[in-house]
């Protein structure tokens, strides 16, 4: 599948029997930091057909320290497989939150070896917007076998994150907004950016209007610095928001990404690691 389709498509295709439409949203309030799953807000009305995806509870490993964490391979088999992902599906990802937990999803999917999934280009607000189909009904899919396939180095860890800094190869893109990137907010304790890091907030990569991906032509001067560079990791604050920079890149045919895991919420909390303030 290409990596995004349109509400278009998705409509058309609702009832095919290989596919597998998943709600992927987790509700964050800015201004407690508050995480909640997002199953009432699914529960309340989805697109038909549509399965909810915990990005929480489920497909993330527990950890006392980090809301979301990459998960084992087995306890991602066994919580996509329940929801009816497996050989010879196809996944549709969406969210209602400008699309970063859809990308999540796809990356999280990606890395594990799965390819046929796509996230819906503009998400719950575009097909709310146009008028599209909505229910309230219980939906779910048999659950199925899912063999996971791990590939090395599209989801790395702290160690390969300071190995980077200053690797003439390798490009740094921060997700995060201006003001955190520069320091001016601090959401994950240390203020600042990683050095070396260029800034595309992921909420950019998005017209303001229709929550769609803007053209590639818009992507593509966004990302020019990253797009010259063989290897190129994203970060943010917990992996989420670099999911979307990460899917930016791979439109753009990037194909040596990697996703910071841990991002500011592992970095700052270690004060030997090196963060910088400014637009340096």
């Amino acid at each position: 599948m290409e990596p995004l389709v349109s509400t278009a498509w998705l409509e058309d295709h609702l009832g095919d029997g290989e596919l597998r439409i998943l709600d992927a949203t987790v509700d964050v309030d800015v201004t407690t930091g508050q995480i909640e799953s997002g199953r009432r807000r699914w529960e309340s009305g989805h697109i038909p057909g549509s399965a909810f995806a915990d990005l929480l509870v489920d497909l993330s490993e527990p950890d006392d320290r980090f809301a979301f964490t990459m998960p084992s391979a087995n306890r991602f088999a066994a919580a996509i497989g329940g929801l009816g992902v497996g050989d010879g599906t196809r996944v549709v990802i969406y969210d209602a939150r400008e699309s970063m937990w859809a990308a999540r999803l796809w990356w999280l999917l990606r890395t594990y070896g799965f390819d046929e999934a796509a996230v819906l280009d503009g998400g719950w607000i575009a097909w709310v917007g146009e008028g599209r189909p909505v229910t309230t009904d219980p939906s779910a899919y048999a659950a199925t076998t899912f063999t996971p396939r791990p590939r090395l180095g599209l989801m790395v860890g702290k160690d390969v994150m300071s190995r980077a800094i200053g690797d003439a190869h390798t490009c740094i893109v921060d997700a995060l907004g201006p003001r955190e990137y520069r320091g001016e907010l601090a959401f994950y304790g240390r203020p600042g950016h990683l050095p070396g890091a260029m800034n595309v907030p992921a909420r950019r990569l998005l017209d303001r209007d229709t929550q769609c991906f803007r053209s590639l032509a818009e992507l593509r001067e966004m990302f020019r610095p990253a797009l010259a560079a063989e290897h190129v990791i994203t970060y943010c604050g917990g992996g989420v928001a670099a999911a979307s920079d990460a899917l930016a890149l791979h439109l753009l045919g990037h194909r040596d990404v990697a996703v910071y895991d841990g991002s500011m919420a592992e970095w700052a909390a270690d004060p030997s690691l090196p963060l910088v303030v400014g637009d340096e």
